[in-house]
């Protein structure tokens, strides 16, 4: 690991000197960039407080011995000193040559924040990936570090990584709208800043994008291990999801797919979804054949079982659980190129679980996803309606929210598809109110008032 994380390092000083460089005017500021990486360095040790043998040597060796003047002493002398103790909060905040750049970056519309976030986040999935298992401590820190960076840009209106355009259109997208079936032909791989920015844009969630971002950091960890000829922890690549429908679980299992792919997890990053009917035949010994079928579909992508609890409803001599069998066989099978995300109710969930010791010794990760409250359904309306070309008025989004609360929120409610049947009925009254109308105005064809939500 040392040699992978010291060319971590090395590009993350020798970007940084030559964008300072061509700000300043001056030709070096190495010594200010090499203080900066041995800072963040610092923090992520820092995070689980641990400060093992392993993390102390890599540090002196690849930063210490390069500082002004250098600091080489051994694990020990730096714990007696506590040397290190305290550094994780430098990641809370931006750093002084961040907030430079950003703000450098809203002067004259450049991006040379998006470098220093893409090598700063590499030096820190290094540092991560020094000892076997990074610290849950750690992961966290590099996502709120993440989350840090990412605020500053939107607060100057320099673009995140991965995004093209300002960051003022950042909710652009829901998880309501269904994925599209697998392609012949994938799209182009894209970058996981790209994706996640993706993710970052759903609106809501924000539970579920930690966990996806948390994810993401992990693999990179083991992905930076495993290309330095480390040993890795095996992390499963097979989930569960919660939650009511309408709450985003296609959108992030498609984006989750096309992460895994980034990052070298399954081969082509494509989801496939089906439920019982998809799986379960009705005769003896075609359940099996149907069940490896629809998994043969899914290699090298994700497959997406809704209502996964519904295999395990019918009993002992149910078709379902033969599925069940097949599953756990072909995840075992095939594990290098393959994720499940199994998806239902919470109770139900722990019930399939149970019924097989494979399910549970694979399925070791649980993702709920919330219902959305009202100010997020309405704004998914409004991204819904966008899309076609319709607004509310001042008078239909007041009518919105008054049918949004008036809806139960109990066991089975729609979120986001609820909203979805909303939209669609209003165009219906839309549509009548205005038939009458002789030549309706831009303005009139596109605007969704109180009457059309309340279907009167």
């Amino acid at each position: 690991m040392p040699a992978v994380f010291e060319r971590k390092a090395d590009e993350f000083v020798d970007t940084m000197n030559d964008l300072l460089n061509e700000l300043s005017g001056r030709n070096d500021h190495r010594g200010e960039c090499t203080i900066e990486a041995a800072n963040l360095v610092s923090a992520v040790i820092d995070a689980d407080g641990r400060h093992t043998d392993q993390e102390l040597d890599t540090w002196v060796e690849t930063l210490g011995r390069k500082l002004t003047p250098p600091m080489i002493l051994t694990p020990s002398q730096l714990r007696d000193d506590n040397t290190l103790g305290g550094s994780a909060q430098w990641l809370t905040k931006p750093s002084t040559m961040f907030d430079l750049l950003v703000k450098a970056d809203a002067r004259d519309l450049k991006r040379r924040a998006n470098a220093y976030y893409t090598y700063a986040l590499s030096v820190a999935h290094a540092t991560a990936a020094i000892d076997l298992v990074p610290s849950t401590a750690e992961i966290n820190a590099i996502d709120r570090f993440r989350t840090t960076m990412l605020h500053l840009m939107d607060k100057y209106g320099v673009p995140r990584p991965g995004q093209p355009n300002a960051p003022g259109t950042a909710q652009t997208s829901v998880g309501s709208i269904p994925a599209e079936a697998p392609q012949v032909e994938l799209p182009p791989e894209r970058s996981i800043e790209e994706l996640l920015a993706e993710l970052d844009a759903l609106i809501g969630l924000d539970h579920v994008k930690a966990e996806v971002r948390r994810l993401t950091s992990l693999l990179r960890v083991q992905e930076l291990r495993a290309s330095a000829n480390l040993p890795v922890i095996e992390t499963s690549k097979h989930l569960v999801f919660t939650g009511n429908p309408g709450t985003g679980k296609t959108t992030v299992a498609r984006l989750l797919s096309q992460i895994f792919r980034t990052l070298g997890v399954v081969s082509k990053g494509h989801l496939v979804e089906t439920d019982r009917s998809g799986l379960v035949a009705g005769f003896v010994g075609q359940t099996a054949t149907t069940t490896k079928q629809v998994m043969e579909s899914a290699l090298g992508g994700t497959l997406l079982i809704d209502e996964a609890y519904a295999l395990a409803r019918g009993g002992e001599n149910d078709f379902g659980l033969e599925a069940v069998d097949t599953i756990v066989k072909f995840m075992e099978d095939h594990r290098d190129d393959l994720s499940v995300v199994a998806a239902g109710y919470p109770a139900e969930m722990i019930e399939l679980i149970d019924t097989n010791p494979g399910l549970k010794s694979r399925f070791t990760r649980t993702v709920e996803f919330p219902d959305y409250d009202t100010e997020e359904l309405v704004a998914i309306f409004g991204l819904i309606s966008s899309k076609k070309e319709y607004h509310l008025d001042e008078s239909g989004a007041e009518a919105l929210r008054v049918v949004i609360e008036s809806e139960p929120r109990g066991r089975g409610f729609g979120n986001a598809r609820f909203t979805r049947n909303v939209f669609e009925a209003a165009i219906g009254y839309h549509a009548l109110r205005l038939a009458d109308v002789v030549a309706p105005t831009v303005e009139q064809l596109t605007t969704l008032i109180a009457s059309d939500i309340l279907g009167g």
